[in-house]
C-alpha cells in the first residue's frame, strides 16, 4: 500500500489504485481468508454474498468500508467492525440493505459497527428508499459493552423505534441471530427465516450458564417454533435462494417510501362474473373449506402471497393484488378452528394491518366467522386484550377497506372483521349469509335450554328445538341488515370479484393522507 507523507510525489492515480487495493483487500478476505473459504466449503453464505444474491447484479454501493473497531488493539483484526452495508437496486428500485458479518468475531455489534448501521439507516430515511436486513450476529460484543461507555451507544436499534413505517423494512434471519439483529427484526415490516438458522434474545448458551436451563437452538429459536407457536417471523423457508425471493416479492407490493403509492402491476384476470365461485362455500355453516381457495379466485392470478401462512391457520392474511392494485386480505378460514377468531389469529391481523395502513394499501375482508373462540386457554392468552385490539386498530386505520361477508358472522366477531359500525368504505353480503348474536344452534341452546329439558319426549323435544332454531335464524337473514343500511349491498357471488376491483379502482381516486395521519403508523408491527 502507498504510504502518504508530506510531499505530493505520490499522483492522484496512484491514491486511487491505493484506494483500490485497500478496498479489494477488506471485500476479499473479510474477517480472514480462511474463514471464508470455510464457510463456502461448508456452504454457507457471507454477508457480502447475501447482499450480492438479493440485489441486481453490479447496483451495490458500499456504505463504511474502511471502517474498524474503536479499540485501538482490534483495528487490524476488525475489518467493517462486523457489519457491512451500502445502497443497490432490486428489480430496479433502490434499497438501503446491510447485516452481520460473521468472519469478524461472529458479527457481534460493538460501537462503529453499531454506528454504520445508524449512518446508514439515516441515509435510508432521508432518501426514502426501503431497509433490507441480513442477521446473524452473536450478540453484543464483550468487552465493548460491558462498560457505561459501550451500553449508552446502543445505534440504530432505538432510532429504527421511531422508523414509524417511513420507508418499509424486511429482515431475513440466516443464521444464529441473537441480540441485536433479533431486536432489528421484531422492528420490521416483514421477517423472513432460513431453516437451520435461530432467532432468540440470546443463545442457549447463556441460558445455560444463567439458569441451568439446556436446550438446543432448534427449540428456542427455530423455524418451526417462529412460523407455527410466536408469529415472529412471517415466512420460514429451506433455503436462502427462497428468502431472497420472498423479500424480493414483498418489496414489489410495498412503495418506495410512505409518500408514494404502493406500485400497481399490469391487471390481468377477468373481471366479469365467476359462477363457480359461489360453489367453493358450502351452504351449510358448519362445513368446513379452504378460503385460500376462494381468495385465490377472487384474486388476481397468481397474486397471493400469504403472510405467517402457519401461524394462526384459522385467518388468512396475504398480500394480493385485483385489477393490478396492492390489497392487504384478512379472511376466516373455516377449515382451522372453524375460522374463529382467536388471540393469535387477532395478533396475525394487526400485523397486517398495520403494515397495510402505514403504506396506504386497501384491506379486504372476506367474512366467515362464527365468533372469538372461548374457554379458559384463550381467556389466559388474553383474548379480551387482543381481539379489542385489533378492533381499535381497524377503527383507527386510514386505509380503505372493503367487506364481503360469504356465509355467516356472528356476535362481537362481525364488527371485528370489519364489519357493520366499522369504517369500512363499502360492506357486502351474499344472499345466504347469516348475520347475527350467536350462532341460532348455540342460541337456542343456551336461551331455551330449560325450557325444552322439561320436555320428555325426545321427538317432541327435538321437533321443538327445530322449530325454535328457524325462529332465531330468520332474523339472521342478511336482508334484515341490508334493509336499514347496515350493508351497503346484497350481490351475487360470482360478481364479487367484478365488485371488488370496481371499488378499488374508485379508491385510487381518494385523497391519501400523509404518513403522520395514518395512525397505525405509529404502532409496532407485531
Amino acid at each position: 500500500m502507498a504510504e502518504y507523507g508530506d510531499g505530493d510525489a505520490i499522483s492522484n492515480e496512484e491514491r486511487a489504485a491505493d484506494l483500490h487495493a485497500r478496498a479489494d483487500v477488506i471485500r476479499r478476505d473479510m474477517g480472514g481468508a480462511s474463514k471464508v473459504r470455510a464457510m463456502n466449503e461448508e456452504g454457507d453464505r457471507t454477508i457480502r454474498q447475501h447482499i450480492d444474491a438479493l440485489l441486481d447484479p453490479g447496483t451495490f454501493r458500499e456504505v463504511g468500508t474502511f471502517s474498524r473497531s474503536i479499540r485501538p488493539e482490534m483495528r487490524d483484526i476488525t475489518p467493517g467492525d462486523g457489519k457491512v452495508g451500502g445502497h443497490g437496486e432490486v428489480d430496479g428500485r433502490p434499497v438501503t440493505v446491510f447485516g452481520d458479518d460473521i468472519t469478524v468475531l461472529r458479527g457481534s455489534s460493538a460501537i462503529v459497527g453499531t454506528r454504520k448501521e445508524s449512518r446508514l439507516y439515516d441515509r435510508a430515511l432521508t432518501m426514502g428508499i426501503p431497509i433490507v436486513h441480513f442477521g446473524e450476529t452473536g450478540g453484543g460484543r464483550i468487552p465493548d459493552l460491558m462498560g457505561s461507555e459501550g451500553i449508552s451507544e446502543p445505534g440504530a436499534m432505538f432510532e429504527m423505534a421511531q422508523r414509524r413505517h417511513r420507508v418499509p423494512m424486511a429482515t431475513m434471519i440466516c443464521g444464529q441471530s441473537f441480540g441485536g439483529s433479533s431486536f432489528l427484526s421484531a422492528m420490521s415490516d416483514y421477517v423472513v427465516m432460513v431453516r437451520g438458522s435461530c432467532l432468540a434474545v440470546t443463545s442457549p448458551k447463556v441460558f445455560e450458564i444463567a439458569t441451568g436451563e439446556v436446550i438446543s437452538f432448534e427449540d428456542v429459536g427455530g423455524v418451526d417454533v417462529h412460523s407455527r407457536i410466536t408469529g415472529q417471523i412471517d415466512l420460514g423457508v429451506e433455503t436462502d435462494e427462497e428468502g431472497y425471493a420472498a423479500i424480493r416479492r414483498w418489496l414489489s407490493f410495498m412503495p418506495t417510501n410512505a409518500w408514494e403509492p404502493a406500485p400497481r402491476a399490469e391487471p390481468c384476470g377477468d373481471d366479469g362474473p365467476d359462477p363457480e365461485l359461489g360453489k367453493l362455500v358450502p351452504a351449510r355453516r358448519t362445513r368446513g373449506y379452504d378460503m385460500r381457495r376462494v381468495v385465490a379466485r377472487i384474486c388476481d392470478p397468481g397474486s397471493v402471497f400469504e403472510m405467517q401462512p402457519n401461524y394462526a391457520r384459522n385467518i388468512v392474511c396475504a398480500l394480493a393484488r385485483l385489477d393490478g392494485y396492492p390489497v392487504g386480505v384478512i379472511a376466516n378460514n373455516p377449515m382451522f378452528s372453524a375460522g374463529t377468531l382467536d388471540p393469535q389469529a387477532c395478533h396475525k391481523v394487526i400485523r397486517l394491518a398495520t403494515v397495510c395502513d402505514s403504506y396506504n394499501i386497501p384491506m379486504v375482508f372476506l367474512v366467515d366467522v362464527p365468533g372469538f373462540m372461548v374457554g379458559k386457554r384463550v381467556e389466559h392468552d388474553l383474548m379480551l386484550h387482543w381481539g379489542i385490539r385489533m378492533m381499535h386498530a381497524l377503527q383507527n386505520a386510514s386505509a380503505p377497506t372493503l367487506t364481503v361477508c360469504l356465509r355467516k358472522a356472528f356476535g362481537m366477531a362481525w364488527q371485528a372483521m370489519n364489519g357493520s359500525r366499522m369504517p369500512s368504505h363499502g360492506i357486502y353480503c351474499w344472499p345466504g349469509a347469516e348475520i347475527g348474536f350467536m350462532d341460532p344452534e348455540v342460541g337456542v341452546n343456551v336461551a331455551f335450554g330449560s325450557r325444552l329439558g322439561r320436555i320428555a319426549d325426545a321427538d317432541e323435544r327435538e321437533a321443538e328445538r327445530l322449530k325454535l332454531v328457524a325462529e332465531v335464524a330468520e332474523a339472521t337473514n342478511p336482508y334484515e341488515a341490508a334493509g336499514t343500511m347496515r350493508i351497503d349491498e346484497m350481490i351475487d357471488p360470482a360478481d364479487t370479484r367484478r365488485v371488488l376491483i370496481s371499488d378499488i379502482r374508485m379508491l385510487a381516486n381518494r385523497s391519501v393522507p400523509p404518513p403522520e395521519q395514518r395512525p397505525l403508523s405509529y404502532w409496532p408491527s407485531c
